[in-house]
C-alpha cells in the first residue's frame, strides 16, 4: 500500500462534506480555484490548444483525486477525466456528483498500481495534496510518471517540510484558525521542493515550472508567490515531446482567488 490506511478511514469519514464550499473542505476550494487556472493554461499551452474548449481530448489522470472538486471542472473544458482515489467514500461522493452534473468522468478505487493499466497513458497526471498522505512518496511518485505519456506533465503539489510550515500548515491552520481538521497533517512526512524534483528527475521527467502559494485563512484567498517554504506546486515534463511553455509569471495578491461565504 501507498496511502496510509489511517489516511483513507480519514478521508472516508470525511467523504459526505467535500462539496461544502464553506465546510471544512473550503480551504480546498479556494485552492483549487487557483490550481484549476494555473494548471488547465499551462496544459492548454503544452500542446497549443485555445477556444472555448481548450482541453478538448486531452487526457488528464487525478491521482488522490477527492471527489472530484478538480475532475469536473476539467470535464467541463473538454478533457477525457481519470479520478484515482483510495478512499471508497471519496469516489462514491464523486460519482454522485458528477452523475448530478450530467458529467462522464471515469472514477477508480484504489492505488494506482491497480486502479490503472501498466498500458495506460495520459497528457497530464495530476499529484495534488497528496504525497505528504502517502508512506512511499518516491514509490508513487514514479508510478505516476509511468502514466505521463510522451510529451505529457506530472503537476505535484504538497507542504515544504520547514519550520514555518509547522507554525502555519499545521499550529495555525488546525488548531490557531481551524481551517482544517486537527490531525490533516504530518510534518514529517511533508516533501521538500528538492527532494521531490530528485524523485521526478529519478522518473525520466525534468522540472519546468516551481512557485509557492499562499493561503490566507481568514480572508479565505490564495495566491501565488516565490517563496516555496509552506506551499508549492511543481510541473515535470516528460522531455520527449514539445518544450514545455515558460513559466508563467507568478502573480500578487490582486489576483487572489477567494471562495465568500455563503457560497
Amino acid at each position: 500500500m501507498t496511502a496510509l490506511a489511517s489516511e483513507i478511514d480519514r478521508f472516508n469519514r470525511l467523504s459526505a462534506t467535500w462539496w461544502n464550499a464553506v465546510g471544512p473542505m473550503r480551504p480546498l476550494h479556494v485552492v483549487n480555484a487557483l490550481r484549476q487556472d494555473y494548471i488547465g493554461a499551462r496544459i492548454a499551452a503544452r500542446f497549443g490548444r485555445t477556444g472555448p474548449a481548450p482541453l478538448a481530448g486531452i487526457r488528464i489522470v487525478d491521482i488522490g483525486c477527492g471527489a472530484g472538486l478538480l475532475c469536473e471542472p476539467f470535464a467541463r473544458l473538454g478533457a477525457q477525466v481519470t479520478g484515482v482515489d483510495a478512499a471508497a467514500g471519496n469516489v462514491a461522493a464523486a460519482r454522485i456528483h458528477a452523475a448530478a452534473e450530467r458529467l462522464a468522468i471515469d472514477y477508480r478505487i484504489g492505488e494506482p498500481a491497480a486502479a490503472l493499466r501498466d498500458d495506460e497513458r495520459f497528457d497530464a497526471v495530476l499529484l495534488l495534496e497528496v504525497v505528504e498522505h502517502v508512506d512511499d512518496v518516491d514509490g508513487l511518485v514514479r508510478r505516476a510518471a509511468r502514466h505521463v505519456a510522451p510529451g505529457g506533465l506530472l503537476f505535484v503539489s504538497t507542504i515544504d517540510r520547514t519550520w514555518r510550515s509547522f507554525a502555519l500548515a499545521i499550529v495555525g491552520a488546525e488548531y490557531v484558525f481551524r481551517v482544517l481538521p486537527r490531525g490533516t497533517h504530518d510534518w514529517r512526512r511533508f516533501v521538500r521542493p528538492r527532494e521531490l524534483a530528485a524523485m521526478a528527475t529519478g522518473a525520466g521527467l525534468a522540472l519546468a515550472d516551481l512557485r509557492g502559494m499562499r493561503y490566507l485563512p481568514v480572508l479565505h484567498r490564495a495566491s501565488w508567490v516565490r517563496d516555496t517554504s509552506v506551499n508549492y506546486i511543481a510541473e515535470f515534463a516528460r522531455g520527449d515531446g514539445p518544450a514545455p511553455p515558460a513559466a508563467a509569471p507568478v502573480v500578487d495578491a490582486a489576483a487572489e482567488k477567494e471562495i465568500p461565504c455563503g457560497s
